[in-house]
């Protein structure tokens, strides 16, 4: 099924469109990346605590260890060194924790501005793409089958000004039946979805507009 018109007024407006849409997407990847960065670059504070609680914990190990080797008294001296390595155990997870915080927001806030403002333009150009393709696809169908409906939609929704360059009394002479106003009416429809007018099609001659 074509995915473009073969009219290359409407081609042009549908490869813009299309090339719109990725630009947007690009666009705003670009700016998630770079909000995505910055709001990491928050998180160095959490890193200097992390790393402090590990210094902390690492000397008050070693201290720990040293002190307990005192004959007699070892396990009394350990106990306030150990107890300040817990602490600084606690405070390098903390700094660990305030990292883990960061680095969601950064991600949930990447995630948001891709997703709301290309999910925004998606909604408005999905189905005006998606709805040309399945009218395009129904009118070929109707050029051959039945180009009076083609007649019929066209003098219900074509502008004013392409119905008043018809001859006159085309409209007239489509309720009579006449296949030549059917054929103008209907290459109408076609022109609007920007199908040429020999699309109507290969059982003109069965259905008597030729």
């Amino acid at each position: 099924m074509p995915l473009y018109a073969p009219s290359p007024a409407l081609r042009g407006r549908q490869l813009a469109a299309d090339v719109g849409l990725l630009a947007w997407l690009v666009l705003w990847v670009v700016v998630a990346r770079t909000v995505h960065g910055a709001v990491l670059a928050l998180a160095g504070p959490g890193r200097a605590v992390e790393d402090l609680g590990a210094s902390v914990a690492g000397s008050m190990s070693s201290a720990a260890q040293a002190a307990a080797d005192v004959p007699v008294v070892g396990d009394e001296l350990a106990a306030p060194f150990e107890a300040l390595g817990s602490a600084g155990g606690s405070v390098g997870g903390a700094g660990q924790a305030a990292q883990d915080a960061v680095g969601t927001l950064a991600t949930v806030l990447a995630v948001v501005l891709v997703v709301l403002p290309v999910g925004w333009l998606l909604l408005r150009w999905l189905p005006w793409r998606l709805g040309w393709v399945r009218d395009a696809g129904v009118a070929r169908r109707l050029a051959t089958a039945d180009p009076a409906l083609l007649a019929a939609r066209a003098l219900a929704t074509a502008p004013l000004t392409r119905l008043a360059a018809l001859p006159p009394g085309t409209a007239e002479a489509w309720r009579a039946g006449d296949p030549t106003a059917t054929r103008a009416l209907a290459a109408v429809e076609l022109a609007r979805l920007g199908l040429p007018a020999d699309t109507l099609g290969r059982d003109e001659r069965r259905l008597g507009l030729r």
